[in-house]
């Protein structure tokens, strides 16, 4: 009898490709998953991994069981969504995360729906960065991730997830209300070639958007300061040390002296959300999907330049 757990650490070393790799994505020890990978080659009666410089590699059979545990893990998750629709309940548990900004505008709507609607779902809540979403749905550390890309950069998808479109976020210029630009209905990110630019933090998808979509129209970014949250982001330029981008999901209050300009272009930030395609049928998924999207719809409403709507 192959034990499922064991599997799962070699299907995680297939798709992570390293033991180290495996280990952090499932959230144990190196040394724990070469133990599990040991015990189930005896199980198997086969060599399953094979030297490969400093790491390893899959063996003919590996590779085999390999497949063979993907589709097992997938059947077992397609069991489990099964039974939950067929019970037709919105019960149990489900896992959520999400970017901080639609952490923050999304889920106190989503989860106060849920907790009125849902009274006997339990649901957990994590912030991750888009990526990380992604990856933590995959390898069953959540059940589904609120993610964003922008129009002009789109965030890789892998199969085997399903996706749903919550709302489009249109973000502005915010910039101290002395710049010159402050009274104008509205910029292009090349007005600001000659300003410091407060970012994301180096690494992060939005911060790649800002540098590709400025490089692209030819303007070399001068980031200043690096801040992972808007309000720190926002507070520096009320300090009137830079600019920066202002999506209107999760914005929140706008310090005295900031002033926000809509962008001509009309960027967006798509947020969807995604979760495992084999966990479709659930209903803890679908009514979460539900509640985020009726959370979304408060950020339809344009806003004006001082943040308000």
């Amino acid at each position: 009898m192959l034990n499922l757990e064991r599997l799962r650490t070699l299907d995680a070393l297939a798709r992570f490709g390293s033991v180290s790799g495996a280990a952090e994505g499932l959230h144990v020890t190196t040394s724990a998953v070469s133990q599990q990978l040991a015990k189930l080659e005896r199980e198997v009666g086969q060599q399953l991994l094979a030297r490969n410089g400093r790491g390893v590699r899959l063996t003919d059979a590996g590779r085999l069981l390999a497949d063979h545990a993907a589709r097992i893990l997938s059947q077992v998750e397609l069991a489990q969504s099964d039974i939950e629709a067929q019970r037709g309940e919105v019960v149990g548990e489900v896992r959520l995360g999400a970017f901080p900004t639609a952490a923050r505008g999304l889920f106190p709507a989503t989860l106060a729906a849920l907790r009125a609607d849902h009274p006997e779902l339990k649901v957990r809540t994590a912030e991750l960065e888009p990526e990380d979403g992604i990856r933590a749905v995959m390898r069953g550390d959540i059940d589904l991730a609120v993610v964003l890309d922008w129009s002009n950069k789109r965030l890789p998808v892998p199969g085997g997830l399903a996706m749903a479109e919550l709302l489009d976020d249109a973000p502005d210029i915010a910039m101290p209300a002395g710049h010159p630009l402050a009274d104008r209905a509205e910029v292009d990110l090349e007005d600001f070639a000659d300003d410091d630019w407060i970012s994301w933090p180096e690494g992060e998808f939005c911060h790649d958007w800002l540098m590709f979509t400025l490089r692209s129209k030819g303007v070399e970014p001068r980031i200043a300061h690096l801040a992972g949250e808007h309000h720190t982001q926002l507070a520096l330029i009320a300090a009137g040390v830079g600019v920066c981008v202002a999506p209107r999901l999760g914005r929140g209050a706008v310090p005295d002296g900031v002033r926000l300009v809509p962008v001509r272009q009309k960027m967006r930030r798509h947020v969807h959300a995604v979760w495992r395609a084999d966990a479709d049928r659930r209903p803890s998924i679908r009514a979460a999907v539900a509640a985020l999207r009726a959370a979304g719809r408060e950020f339809d409403a344009p806003l004006n330049g001082d943040g308000t709507a």
